[in-house]
C-alpha cells in the first residue's frame, strides 16, 4: 500500500471515531414526558425516561369512570378502565408522541412530549 493511500485511510479512520465520538458523548437532550390531562385540567406530568422501577396509579374523572394507569421505563399505558368500549386500555403501551392516549368518557388524554430527536411521518 502506497504512503499516499494509508495517509487517506487514516484519514477516514480519524473522521469515523470522530463522529462516532459526537453522537455517543453529545448530551442528552430532553427527557421524554408523559402529561395527563383530565377534562381539560393536568393531574400528572412524568418523565418517563427517568423512571427506573413500574407503577400503577388510579385517576376519577367527571364521568365517575376511573382509569388506572401503569407507568413504566420509557412507556405508559392504561390498564384498566371503568368505561364501557375499552379503547384506551386495548391502545397498549405509548412512548413517543406519535399518537396519544384518549379516553373520551373519562375525559381523560395521555400524550408524550420531548424527546423527539428523530422525524416521524409527518415530518418527513
Amino acid at each position: 500500500m502506497s504512503r499516499n493511500a494509508k495517509l487517506i485511510l487514516l484519514l477516514l479512520v480519524l473522521v469515523g471515531a470522530a463522529c462516532a465520538a459526537f453522537v455517543l458523548l453529545r448530551p442528552a437532550g430532553e427527557g421524554t414526558v408523559a402529561r395527563i390531562t383530565l377534562d381539560g385540567k393536568l393531574v400528572e406530568e412524568i418523565d418517563l425516561s427517568a423512571v427506573t422501577e413500574p407503577y400503577t396509579f388510579t385517576v376519577e374523572g367527571p364521568g365517575g369512570f376511573t382509569n388506572t394507569i401503569e407507568v413504566e421505563p420509557g412507556r405508559i399505558r392504561v390498564r384498566e378502565a371503568g368505561c364501557p368500549d375499552q379503547v384506551c386500555v386495548n391502545q397498549g403501551y405509548i412512548s413517543d408522541g406519535t399518537v396519544p392516549i384518549v379516553c373520551l368518557p373519562n375525559k381523560l388524554v395521555i400524550e408524550i412530549t420531548g424527546g423527539g430527536d428523530s422525524l416521524d411521518a409527518a415530518t418527513g
